[in-house]
């Protein structure tokens, strides 16, 4: 069975489109939740290229979620995913507990906290956590690359871990920067990752590859530029994968 969901998986990458039909239409609660008017200028300005109530739609997000995002930033995704969910939901941010060590490091994360209801803080060794109730959905963009940088790079505990994490038939979504044919010889140095290889570790992790989305794709980019290139920077061919744990 895993044999033959890889080679669908890698198909649908060759073919450069999705493994559905159609990517679902956001609907009422995720469209409100980006229209937020609440929601900094500097996350709106960057909306046109990261398409969010697409991509939070064809992650199957929707009110009542519990969601656990991965290393977060500065919190982009965060207010669309915690006014998505609504009351009944929650949003945990799941961070490594080194940013605790520095100084600041969870100032901004903590006053999304104070400032959504249904948002907590969770420091973590990525690579062996558990979080306080099963999620139904485990969330990470444009960071799955540095999963494979550092001395201590362990991909294979932070998917282990994502799978503990979610209830049977959860999802885990992994949006990051396309460096189609790499391998994972771009994650330093570019800051890329071959979506082939992504499929590859997360599946060994015991998920079923679902759907890949081609909202992001870019085909003028070259991928031979560091993702903060001023050429490419926010410009970046992405993919957008589903897996689904096993139910």
């Amino acid at each position: 069975m895993r044999r033959r969901t890889t080679v669908a998986a890698l198909l649908a990458l060759a073919l450069g489109g999705t493994a559905i039909a159609a990517d679902p239409a956001p609907s009422a609660a995720i469209t409100a939740a980006v229209a937020d008017a609440a929601r900094p200028a500097a996350d709106t300005a960057r909306d046109a290229a990261r398409k969010p109530a697409e991509i939070v739609s064809f992650a199957g997000v929707k009110p009542g979620d519990l969601v656990a995002e991965m290393l977060p930033g500065g919190g982009y995704y965060t207010r669309i995913l915690a006014k998505t969910v609504g009351p009944e939901g929650h949003v945990y941010l799941v961070v490594p507990a080194g940013f605790a060590q520095r100084p600041g490091g969870l100032d901004g994360l903590n006053a999304l906290a104070a400032q959504y209801g249904n948002v907590s803080v969770v420091t973590v060794n990525l690579t062996d956590f558990n979080l306080e109730k099963p999620v139904d959905l485990v969330w990470t963009t444009e960071n799955y690359h540095d999963m494979h940088n550092g001395p201590t790079a362990n991909p294979g505990g932070v998917n282990d871990s994502a799978f503990r994490a979610l209830k049977p038939g959860g999802i885990y979504f992994v949006e990051d920067h396309s460096a189609p044919g790499t391998g994972t010889s771009a994650t330093s140095t570019l800051h890329r990752i071959d979506p082939a290889a992504v499929i590859s570790e997360v599946e060994a992790a015991g998920f079923q590859f679902e759907a890949q989305s081609d909202l992001l794709k870019n085909p003028a980019d070259p991928h031979t530029a560091g993702v903060r290139d001023p050429s490419i920077q926010g410009e970046t061919d992405k993919f957008a994968i589903r897996f689904r744990k096993p139910g």
